[in-house]
């Protein structure tokens, strides 16, 4: 296999233009960092509310954590909705359910309004249990969806095999209006829509620091009245903000095309996108090429604090892979390539200001739906605040942790984020009178102050 990121090679049959690093000194009405997923929707309200935008991005447009992606469109991230309903109860879960689910038509929506060519289609989700404690989590995630009126369809082992015929699959469940893209494409296509739209995109152009209130680059620099930060892998000297995320490591590989046998080996009933319930979990999908996207990681080196290169993580996926679906033993996988996606201790994403009360980051958004979401939504907030009042409970900085800051300090990042993402999905629960605090406010939460203070945390 070859060391490469697929999605970069999709773009040799696409036209789009790099666009030249800032080279002077602008200004604007909001600055945004971070030509990701995030970064680029929060560009795209703004333009869209009437304001004078610059959007600066270090690599290209969508070339970090979002063109590495898997490119999924669902709900699912790290946390599935059994696990959102015991941290939050059930309108709590609810709502934040609700947040990515948003993310997924914004992003179905933008493609149709700028007719972005990204390989999107419909895939189905099918969530699948690995032995006992597999199936009783897959029951689990049906009980919840049913409490929420969320339609699904389950399968015990018989009945999945008609869906999926993966070995040792105890049980899964299965849910709609969810897609798939190529997130390279999407990036760059939603920049050229931003650019056409009136938005400064600066490629090549990291800022280093934001002072007196201008972002400075190495060649020149963004006077703006706000600042909209949505970088990842942000370093402690960009900002002490640095300390409330780390990274999770996962690998991606690409198959040669498969013919239609092999694929009916694995979906005999039509293709679906899928994930197992390993903590570490396995996920993989066709795409339109007929190529199958597989990825995975392993406990090791999930939380490494170094870029990890080498293929035997994603060999042993393969492997693994392979061991459930023999018949595929002689497809080749071509090229492979690690990604690092930010995280928050507590898997939610953090949208809020730190440094300056016009300086609001956006953190640690697991997945193309959230990011997307939580892009548009750091933009309202700037302009329409109560319109974004309800989510502020959920997304706030003011968030307690397992394992606290101050104890980070002594056991180190990667320990302390660790055993906090563990808990969060497997043991937590945040808010247990959710339910009762929206019933008291009739369906909604209470009022929450928006203050725009220098927080230190």
């Amino acid at each position: 296999m070859i060391l490469q990121n697929w999605w970069y090679t999709t773009l040799l049959d696409a036209s789009v233009r790099h666009q030249p690093p800032l080279r002077k000194r602008l200004k604007c009405d909001v600055a945004v960092i971070g030509g990701g997923m995030a970064g680029l929707h929060a560009a795209l309200q703004l333009s869209r509310m009437g304001k004078k935008v610059i959007l600066l991005e270090r690599n290209i447009c969508g070339g970090s954590s979002t063109g590495k992606s898997a490119g999924f469109l669902t709900p699912d991230s790290e946390l599935e909705l059994n696990q959102l309903v015991r941290r939050y109860g059930v309108e709590g879960a609810r709502s934040v359910w609700g947040m990515p689910v948003q993310g997924v038509e914004l992003i179905k929506q933008t493609i149709k309004d700028f007719k972005i060519e990204c390989d999107f289609r419909k895939q189905d989700s099918l969530f699948v249990g690995i032995g006992n404690s597999g199936a009783e989590d897959v029951a689990s995630e049906a009980k919840s969806r049913k409490k929420l009126g969320f339609a699904s369809t389950t399968y015990n082992r018989d009945k999945l095999k008609k869906v999926n015929t993966g070995l040792g699959y105890e049980a899964g469940i299965r849910y709609d209006d969810t897609y798939s893209i190529n997130p390279m494409l999407y990036a760059q296509g939603l920049k050229k829509a931003l650019l056409n739209s009136g938005v400064q995109v600066f490629e090549s152009t990291e800022v280093v620091r934001i002072e007196d209130g201008a972002a400075i680059t190495h060649l020149g620099s963004v006077v703006a009245e706000n600042f909209i930060v949505c970088i990842d892998k942000m370093k402690p000297e960009f900002s002490s903000v640095a300390k409330q995320t780390y990274h999770a490591q996962t690998f991606l590989s690409i198959s040669e095309p498969l013919d239609d046998k092999d694929i009916s080996e694995i979906f005999p009933d039509g293709e679906v996108q899928c994930w197992d319930s390993r903590l570490v979990y396995s996920y993989y999908r066709l795409t339109p090429d007929k190529r199958l996207l597989l990825g995975g990681g392993s406990a090791l080196t999930t939380f490494s604090p170094h870029d990890i290169n080498s293929p035997t993580i994603i060999n042993k996926v393969i492997a693994d892979f392979k061991q459930r679906f023999p018949k595929l033993q002689h497809v080749a996988f071509v090229q492979y390539w690690p990604g690092r996606i930010d995280t928050t201790k507590d898997i939610m994403p953090i949208i809020d200001w730190f440094d300056a009360p016009n300086v609001q980051y956006v953190l640690g958004c697991v997945g193309l739906p959230w990011a997307s979401f939580c892009g548009k939504y750091a933009a309202e907030r700037l302009y329409e605040p109560r319109m974004c009042q309800k989510y502020c409970m959920f997304l706030g900085a003011h968030r307690s942790f397992f394992v606290p800051s101050w104890l980070q300090g002594i056991v180190g990042k990667m320990i302390s984020f660790s055993l906090n993402n563990a808990y969060a999905k497997y043991f937590e629960k945040d808010m247990p009178q959710m339910s009762q605090i929206m019933h008291t406010h009739k369906g909604g939460l209470p009022s929450i102050s928006l203050n725009r203070k220098s927080e230190k945390t």
